[in-house]
């Protein structure tokens, strides 16, 4: 029959409009509700039809960090993508294809490999069920257990009614019959899942999740890729979970609105990319002069400019720490794993509540858009911590009252006898500005002590750097936020290698964490980084902070997430070749393109879709 594996993957290919996000979905909740742990990314393009896109679905006995970096069985729904993977499928899986759309021959794949020719029209007798019928072939032979898949079509077409739904079932079980009937199955099996259904969800989602569990109620926006599922999810549950949604006419209208939303005691978040971000940044500062509550996302993609709008990287570091004109308390939260968003969004409104100031939360398209299997998240034991609230005045109120924290008392707008000024220029301890006709050192100088010593509460409540994996590491990998995952990955495999390797990945950002991490640092005998920017970032801001440097250096910066593979193999070399020099290196994911490739002349495309890049 063939190996049986912990885990297998499954690529599935073609042009936008092709149906890969519905194909590739059910698939991955189907089996999520098998029993198996899924990891999905989706590589796609900025164009809504045509250009490439191949989602990467792993499945698994046990849990799965990453996409991996194999082909075990591709699905692919036109030329281009059986041109670009079909070498790169493993001997003893298959390539399943439409005959009416484009011939292969077993030349053009790896020995042991399957070419799996499903006629669609003969079967089905129209091209729009092409990848229904090729995910009933690909059920059949990697001998899953079809019974979820069908639920999840008739899930997905409930509300197109019994005719749609029995056409896309039958189009499901011909092109599982005809498999069955005309090829062998698939020789790299994985094995049978526990029976236990798993939720599957992505980054973003959870950070919605989260802080509507956290009692936000107000969610303004202007849609930018990868923030946009966000707001989409929040629109989808605005209803049930009593959130205002507001879509913006621009990111400096989003940022406004929140912080306008957050000065009247509602908790309030906004969400948005780096270049978003970028519009947000002066009124960023005004929350923070204010003093007033915010909650703000920013979901990191390819820069600068637009650059890369649906691809994924970590460049967007000293743009969170310097975001608008001086200086000023914030929180900078990089979670890590879709618990941590979820967690983390109930930690960011608690605090920016309770210590008064804009707390930001950063991830990026790899962990915001993934779809991943996790063991849930407790929504039965939520904290709400709004921080202490002035209800009544003896007429002496002070918004901005001098106190040892930094926190000074609070009231919503409408208080008897709290009124104050909330002024963007710097003020004293009743908000009257101390800058317009003369200004006032002394009462700056007490202003900015006030806010800042905030840090050093806020520092106490944040929890302390870990490190994963044995404490006498021969190399650590060191990262931030979402490169976690494959550097867990990675530690496993080196680790059976006989290799000690742990990992030390920063989840918070600001306030800096110095000492702590300065401790764990000086433990370490061997570092390498591992950034999704060209910089080096992370690097240069533990340098900044602890005066320590990381010694070797991976980066990739192609809009691709890393690949285990990428990071096995550079430690690997570190640990065995033990350079004394500092080593940096890149990487990037091979796409299947040659060289020279142009759009335009690459008619797999087609000219329609070249005219839209």
């Amino acid at each position: 029959m063939g190996q049986t594996q912990t885990d297998l993957t499954v690529w599935i290919g073609g042009a936008a409009g092709d149906g890969i996000a519905s194909a590739g979905e059910s698939f991955a909740k189907a089996c999520s509700r098998s029993g198996y742990h899924v990891f999905a990314h989706n590589s796609y393009q900025s164009v809504i039809r045509g250009g490439h896109v191949c989602m990467h679905i792993r499945i698994g006995q046990q849990k799965v960090y990453t996409q991996g970096d194999v082909c075990n069985y591709l699905v692919a729904l036109n030329q281009d993508t059986f041109q670009r993977y079909a070498k790169r499928v493993t001997k003893g899986g298959a390539v399943f294809y439409n005959t009416d759309k484009f011939k292969a021959a077993q030349d053009q794949v790896a020995a042991g490999v399957q070419l799996i020719g499903i006629p669609v029209m003969e079967l089905a007798g129209n091209q729009l069920m092409q990848n229904t019928a090729l995910m009933g072939a690909l059920m059949q032979v990697i001998g899953v257990d079809a019974a979820a898949i069908r639920e999840m079509i008739k899930e997905r077409f409930t509300k197109k009614g019994e005719a749609v739904i029995t056409t896309n079932l039958d189009a499901f079980d011909k092109g599982g019959a005809f498999a069955h009937e005309k090829f062998k199955p698939g020789e790299i099996r994985v094995g049978k899942g526990d029976g236990k259904r798993r939720p599957l969800a992505g980054g973003n989602p959870l950070i919605a999740f989260g802080s509507v569990a956290a009692g936000c109620r107000f969610y303004s926006a202007y849609p930018m890729t990868p923030a946009s599922s966000i707001l989409h999810w929040m629109v989808k549950y605005a209803a049930k979970a009593g959130v205002l949604v507001k879509q913006c006419e621009d990111e400096i209208a989003a940022m406004n609105m929140a912080i306008g939303a957050g000065h009247v005691g509602v908790r309030a978040m906004t969400g948005t990319a780096g270049g978003g971000f970028a519009l947000m940044t002066e009124a960023i500062g005004e929350a923070g002069m204010t003093e007033t509550p915010v909650v703000i996302v920013e979901v990191q993609r390819g820069g600068p400019s637009t650059g890369l709008p649906t691809k994924t990287e970590q460049a967007d570091l000293f743009q969170l720490l310097g975001a608008s004109q001086g200086e000023f308390p914030r929180v900078i939260f990089a979670p890590r794993t879709l618990q941590e968003c979820y967690s983390m969004a109930i930690d960011a409104h608690n605090l920016a509540e309770k210590y008064q100031c804009p707390i930001l939360i950063t991830s990026d398209l790899y962990l915001s858009e993934r779809l991943e299997t996790f063991d849930g998240v407790d929504i039965n034991h939520v904290k709400i911590d709004r921080g202490p609230l002035v209800t009544q005045s003896d007429g002496a109120y002070r918004r901005f009252l001098l106190t040892p924290t930094g926190v000074s008392p609070r009231a919503l707008p409408g208080t008897p006898g709290t009124i104050y000024t909330a002024a963007t220029d710097e003020h004293d301890e009743d908000g009257i500005v101390i800058s317009d006709v003369f200004t006032n050192p002394a009462m700056r100088v007490k202003m900015m002590d006030k806010r800042m010593r905030k840090i050093e509460h806020l520092l106490k409540e944040l929890p302390a750097p870990t490190i994963d994996g044995p404490n006498d590491a021969d190399l650590t990998l060191v990262g931030w936020g979402s490169t976690y995952q494959v550097m867990l990955e990675a530690m496993e495999a080196l680790n059976k290698e006989g290799l000690k390797v742990n990992v030390f990945c920063l989840r918070i950002i600001a306030p800096f964490q110095v000492n702590e991490v300065r401790a764990l640092l000086e433990t370490c005998k061997v570092t390498m980084s591992v950034e999704a920017n060209y910089t080096g970032q992370i690097v240069k801001l533990i340098r900044m902070e602890t005066g320590l440097s990381i010694q070797h250096h991976l980066r990739k910066y192609d809009g691709e997430p890393f690949e285990p593979k990428q990071v096995i193999d550079q430690a690997r070399t570190i640990l065995k070749t033990k350079p004394k020099q500092s080593v940096l290196a890149s990487v990037q994911s091979d796409e299947g393109l040659p060289p020279d490739f142009s759009p335009i002349e690459h008619p797999a495309i087609g000219a329609e879709a070249a005219r839209q890049h």
